[in-house]
Order: C-alpha cells, then sequence, then structure tokens
C-alpha cells in the first residue's frame, strides 16, 4: 500500500488548493463552516491571495496529503495573531478513496508537530458532533471537548463540538 505524506502548499499551487477545497465542500457540506457556493464564488485573486498569505506566514501552515503524487487531502493549521498560545486546526478533509489509511490521521499529526515546534501551549478545533470518524480521530489523539456544541455556520441545524489539546510545551495555555 503507497504511503501518503503531506507537505505545505507551494504558494504557485492555488489551482490544486481551490481544487482540493471545493472538492471537500462538495464531498463533505456537513463538515465545514464555510459552504461550496461561497467559496465557488471567489475570484481567482481571491484563491491566489489567501494561499499566497498563507504561505508566507509564519502563523499558517497549509498542508496538502499525497499518495502516489496524487491530492489525498488538506489541512490549514493557524496560529491568531491575538491569540498567540494558541494554534487551530482549520480545513481537514480526506478524499473518499484514501480515508481508513491514515491520511486524515497523518495531517492531524503534521499540524500538531508544527504546533509543538511554534511553542504554543494549546491546538482546538471544531468538529460536527455524533459519531463521525473526524471526531474519533480527534478523540483518538487525545482531544477533548470544551464549551458548548456551536452552530456550523449561520442558518444551519447542525452543531459542531470545540475540541481542545493541550501541549506539554511548558507553557500554560
Amino acid at each position: 500500500m503507497p504511503t501518503p505524506h503531506t507537505r505545505e502548499f507551494q504558494a504557485n499551487e492555488w489551482p490544486l488548493y481551490r481544487e482540493i477545497r471545493l472538492r471537500a465542500l462538495a464531498d463533505s457540506p456537513e463538515a465545514f463552516g464555510s459552504t461550496l457556493a461561497g467559496e465557488q464564488a471567489h475570484p481567482e485573486s481571491w484563491w491566489v491571495d489567501r494561499l499566497l498569505a498563507g504561505v508566507a506566514s509564519v502563523t499558517d501552515l497549509p498542508l496538502v496529503a499525497e499518495v502516489d503524487g496524487e491530492p489525498a487531502g488538506l489541512s490549514w493549521g493557524r496560529i491568531e495573531p491575538d491569540q498567540p498560545d494558541t494554534a487551530y486546526v482549520y480545513q481537514v478533509w480526506v478524499a473518499p478513496d484514501r480515508r481508513g489509511r491514515g491520511v486524515g490521521r497523518l495531517l492531524l499529526e503534521s499540524v500538531l508537530v508544527w504546533a509543538k515546534g511554534q511553542r504554543v501551549g494549546a491546538v482546538e478545533l471544531s468538529v460536527t458532533c455524533g459519531d463521525t470518524p473526524a471526531r474519533q480521530l480527534y478523540d483518538r489523539s487525545g482531544f477533548v471537548p470544551f464549551g458548548a456544541p456551536e452552530l456550523i455556520r449561520p442558518g444551519a441545524e447542525l452543531l459542531e463540538q470545540p475540541m481542545r489539546l493541550e501541549l506539554d510545551n511548558g507553557n500554560k495555555a
């Protein structure tokens, strides 16, 4: 079985980032705060600027997972300037034909390694409520629910559960 790996997107790979992100929103609309229609409406310049800013920033980690040179998923790590002790995990998605092969775990681990290197005290994310593979992955990785579930986006009926993982970096979160 081919081994998945992750790498950072390059600034000129905005078409690949857009393609994977739109695939994610089409495949799993219940997993994201954004909508397919909303992101399809963005002009090319928005995608260029978004990825360029992420790649150029030390507080962002836009990742692509690959298997045999083919895109298999993505995730995005981010540290907000006003909350430098917490990293956030966004946009985690694995292509349907690559699920159950460790791609999601690898994407999450890559963000966690980066977050530890940034010396943050905790990593946070939100996951759609329910007994889903994503929730199981986060539970196995040591994330614990905190706070009450919230609407995934305005007007939605689905709820998402905020989760947090304390890191042992000598910092207090």
